[in-house]
C-alpha cells in the first residue's frame, strides 16, 4: 500500500506533464496543408500528366495555387505531396537541410538507387564531387574542341544540302553523339550506340508514370528500356577499367573513366560500379534529353524574332572574323564573347525550362508558413511560378532575351537550373554545348518555320517537345 502511494505520487506529476504536452503540441493531421489526395494511388498524377502533355501544366498549378494558396497537399505517383510555389518556397527547397532528394518512385526504379539524383549527406557530396572533377569549368574547356568537331560533323550530314529539316530528333541526335563520345567514349559507329540512343528514347516515356508494371504501358517499356541500358553501361564500365589498367586510357579520355580513377584518402574507388552505371544514367538522360529541348526552342523563338537573330549572327561573324584560320575550331576564350547568345538561351529556359519541377522529401515533420509536412512526405516545386510571374518578369509570356542583360533575376526565381547545393552539376557543359552549336547554325544557315507554331504546339512528356518535331526550311548562308 505505501509502495503504491509512493509510485503514485511519482508518477503523477509525469503523467500530468505528458497530458499538458499532448494538449499543446499542435496535431500534424490538423495542420497539414489544404487541398485533395485524391483517387488512392493515382492522386492527381493522371490530372497533372494530362496538362503537362496538352501545355497547360502552368496552368494546372497556378489553379491550385488559386484555390489553395502557395502551399497545398495533394498526391502525385503513388506518395502524399505538398506543393510549394513562389521564390520564398525555392529558397526553402534547395537551402533547407531538412529535405533530402525525392524522385517519383517511377524514376528510382528506371534509373536506379545510387544516383546523385536520389542520395543525400556525405553520398551526395561523395558522389556530387566525382562527377564535378569531369564537369568542371578546368575539365570542359579541355573538348571545346572536340565538341566544335561533332557540331561540324553533324551539320554537314544532316543539314547541308536539305530544303526542310524537323529540329527536335536532329538535336537529338547531336546532344546524344556529344554526350555519348565525352562522356562514355562510345565513338560514331561504335557497338551499341544505336541502340543505346532507342533505349534512353523509351526510358524517358515512363519516367513521369504512375509506377504500375503492367504489359503495354510506357512505365514497362521504360523498365525494359533501363535494364538493357544498364547491361551496356555496366560493359562500358568494365572495359574502362581494363583499359585503364592497360594504359590505354586516362582519367580525361570520357566520364567513365574519371570516375573509375578517382580514389579516397585511403586509395579506395570512390563509386562502385553500382553507382558509376546509375549515375551514368542519369547524366546521359539529363545531359541529352535538356540540351536537345535547349537547342531546338532556341531555334523556334529566333525564327518569330529576326532582329535578335541578326545581332546574334553578327556577334558570331565578329568572333570568326577575330580568328586566323576558318578551318580554326573554336576556344574557351570564344565562348566567353557569346553573350548575347547565352542571353537567349537564358530567356527560352526561363520560357520553356526542359525540366518542369522536381521533388524532395522530408526527413522531418517540418513547419512551414503555419502548416505541418509530415516526415516522409514528397515536396514538389515547380519552375514555372516564378518564371511565369509578372511581378518578377514584366510581360513574361514575351521573348526577351534583354532581360537578363543588365540585371539578374532576383535570387531563387529563375530556376532553370534548380538552386543551392542540388544545382545542376551539367550546368557549363550545356552552356559549352549550345554556345558551339549556335556558333555554327547562325552563321550557316536561314530558317523559317514550316507551319504556324504557337504557345500551345508543343506538350511535355515529361520534356517539351514541339507537336512535329519543329519541321522548319532552311537557306544556306554564304559560306562563313
Amino acid at each position: 500500500m505505501e509502495l503504491s502511494l509512493i509510485l503514485a505520487l511519482i508518477a503523477a506529476p509525469i503523467i500530468l506533464s505528458l497530458l499538458a504536452a499532448a494538449k499543446n503540441k499542435p496535431r500534424p493531421a490538423n495542420l497539414l496543408p489544404p487541398g485533395s489526395m485524391g483517387l488512392p494511388v493515382i492522386g492527381q498524377s493522371l490530372g497533372l500528366l494530362r496538362a503537362m502533355r496538352s501545355n497547360t501544366g502552368h496552368q494546372w498549378i497556378q489553379d491550385r495555387v488559386d484555390r489553395y494558396g502557395p502551399v497545398s497537399k495533394l498526391s502525385l505517383f503513388g506518395t502524399p505531396t505538398v506543393l510549394l510555389t513562389g521564390p520564398a518556397a525555392n529558397r526553402f527547397v534547395f537551402f533547407s537541410d531538412t529535405l533530402a532528394m525525392q524522385q517519383p518512385r517511377s524514376v528510382t526504379r528506371i534509373l536506379g538507387e545510387r544516383s546523385i539524383s536520389e542520395l543525400s549527406g556525405h553520398d551526395h557530396k561523395r558522389v556530387r564531387g566525382a562527377l564535378y572533377e569531369f564537369l568542371k569549368p578546368d575539365m570542359l574547356r579541355n573538348y571545346v574542341g572536340r565538341i566544335d568537331g561533332e557540331v561540324r560533323r553533324h551539320l554537314d550530314e544532316h543539314w547541308a544540302g536539305r530544303d526542310t529539316v524537323t529540329v527536335m530528333p536532329l538535336m537529338k541526335k547531336l546532344t546524344f553523339g556529344i554526350i555519348s563520345s565525352l562522356l562514355f567514349g562510345l565513338e560514331r559507329g561504335a557497338v551499341g550506340r544505336d541502340a543505346l540512343a532507342g533505349d534512353f528514347a523509351r526510358i524517358a516515356e515512363g519516367m513521369w508514370a504512375v509506377p504500375v508494371d503492367l504489359p503495354l504501358t510506357a512505365f514497362r517499356r521504360s523498365l525494359r528500356s533501363s535494364a538493357r541500358a544498364r547491361r551496356l553501361l555496366a560493359g562500358i564500365t568494365r572495359e574502362a577499367e581494363a583499359k585503364l589498367e592497360r594504359g590505354e586510357a586516362s582519367r580525361s579520355s570520357d566520364l567513365v573513366a574519371c570516375l573509375l580513377s578517382l580514389a579516397d584518402e585511403r586509395g579506395a574507388r570512390l563509386l562502385s560500379e553500382e553507382e558509376i552505371v546509375d549515375n551514368a544514367m542519369v547524366t546521359l538522360v539529363a545531359g541529352n534529353d535538356t540540351s536537345s529541348v535547349l537547342l531546338t526552342f532556341m531555334v523556334r523563338h529566333l525564327a518569330d524574332d529576326p532582329d535578335t537573330l541578326a545581332a546574334m549572327v553578327r556577334e558570331h561573324e565578329e568572333i570568326a572574323e577575330s580568328k586566323g584560320d576558318d578551318g580554326e575550331a573554336l576556344t574557351w576564350e570564344d565562348l566567353a564573347r557569346m553573350k548575347l547568345t547565352w542571353r537567349v538561351a537564358l530567356e527560352t529556359l526561363r520560357l520553356v525550362p526542359p525540366i518542369f519541377g522536381n521533388f524532395r522529401r522530408a526527413t522531418r515533420d517540418i513547419e512551414l508558413d503555419g502548416y505541418v509536412i509530415p516526415r516522409g512526405w514528397q515536396v514538389f516545386w515547380v519552375s514555372s511560378v516564378t518564371h511565369m510571374d509578372a511581378t518578377i518578369f514584366h510581360e513574361p509570356a514575351r521573348f526577351d532575351p534583354s532581360r537578363f542583360e543588365s540585371q539578374a533575376a532576383p535570387p531563387c526565381s529563375f530556376v532553370a537550373f534548380g538552386g543551392g547545393a542540388r544545382i545542376c552539376p551539367g550546368m557549363e557543359f550545356a552552356r559549352v554545348e549550345t554556345l558551339v552549336t549556335m556558333h555554327y547554325l547562325v552563321r550557316r544557315f536561314k530558317w523559317k518555320l514550316c507551319c504556324e507554331e504557337s504557345e500551345n504546339t508543343y506538350l511535355r512528356d515529361p520534356l517539351p517537345s514541339p507537336l512535329n518535331g519543329l519541321p522548319v526550311q532552311i537557306e544556306h548562308r554564304a559560306s562563313p
